[in-house]
Order: structure tokens, then sequence, then C-alpha cells
């Protein structure tokens, strides 16, 4: 709750609250405080996996893996304003809008921990989901202040960042750097 807290008060554009290790119920719990967290600080919060949850705590935004977004009936989806859905392969992009996705995050791009002894999928990958969906296209894995201006510059409507924001010792200075070099570069 303290990086949370931390990464709030750094004003990003949102939080995912990702816990894939966590029972529906544990989550929720959890998914409860990170609101208030994020409430507080005025950041939109995005529940993740759980949309059965989300709709039962009236939370409008949702991001999903598209194997679930491929089981929500049409009444489900209309209780969300925002639908994510993660996406690995041009394919999954295209299935992911045509089901009635707002926006997909393609990755991974690069080389992550969290995606350890995969390589990334790189940045022409990005460019060919993008050309190939109407929605906005969101890119994940291995993304720093390093590579972020090739990101957009490759297309990208956003970047998405989970373990460098969760390491990070100083959340406000990892994000102004981040909106530096995106929007200059």
């Amino acid at each position: 709750m303290e990086q949370i807290e931390k990464i709030s008060a750094a004003r990003p554009d949102s939080i995912i609250l990702r816990e894939k290790d966590l029972s529906e119920n544990e989550y929720s719990k959890l998914a409860e405080q990170v609101l208030n967290i994020c409430k507080n600080y005025d950041v939109p919060c995005t529940l993740h996996y759980f949309y059965k949850t989300a709709i039962s705590m009236n939370i409008k935004r949702i991001h999903l893996p598209l194997h679930l977004l491929e089981k929500m009936t049409f009444e489900e989806k209309k209780k969300f304003d925002i639908i994510g859905v993660s996406c690995h392969s041009i394919e999954d992009a295209k299935k992911a809008q045509n089901l009635g996705a707002s926006y997909v995050t393609a990755g991974h791009i690069f080389q992550t921990d969290c995606k350890a002894g995969l390589p990334g999928r790189g940045l022409d990958f990005l460019r060919e989901v993008k050309k190939s969906i109407d929605i906005p296209v969101y890119a994940i894995g291995g993304i720093d202040e390093e590579n972020a201006s090739d990101v957009i510059s490759a297309g990208a409507d956003g970047i998405c960042i989970m373990s460098g924001f969760m390491k990070s010792s100083d959340p406000l200075y990892m994000i102004s750097k981040l909106r530096e070099v995106t929007h200059n570069g």
C-alpha cells in the first residue's frame, strides 16, 4: 500500500490493479484499499481480471486477458465505460477490437523480468498492431526512461509500466522523466 500511495501521489494517468495471485475475495478487499488511495489523488483506477467483482463494486474500468473478454456477455460489457485487453499478437488485437475493447496493451515489447527468458516482440510488432486496429494501443514490457520515446515514435498511444514503478524509490521523478521523454521524443 505504501508504494501504491507513492505512485498515486505522483499522479500517473491511470493505475491498473493487477494481482493475479489473489483469490477473487482477496482481490476485492485489496481493490477497496487501492481505489480509496487512487480516489484521494484523483487517479483513475482500473480493476483487472475479476470483472464480476468490478461490476458488483460499480467500477467502470476493467482490464482483461482476451479469453475473459470472449466469455463476457453483452450485458456485462455494457456495465463498463472502458475495457482494456492484453494482446500478444495482431490476431488478438483484432479480436479484442471486434469484441468491444476500448484499448489494447500490446506486449511485451522489450525483454522484461515479468516474462523471464522470453525475448521482447519489438517495435515492429508494436507498429503492426497499431496499423491493424482503430482503437488505442498501449505498449507494455520492459519500457523505461531510456526506450519510452522509441515506443511512442513507433506509434504507441501510451506506455504501461509495472515492475519499474513497484521497484521505484521515486515514482514522482520517474513519471516526470517519462512524460518528458514521451512528449518531446
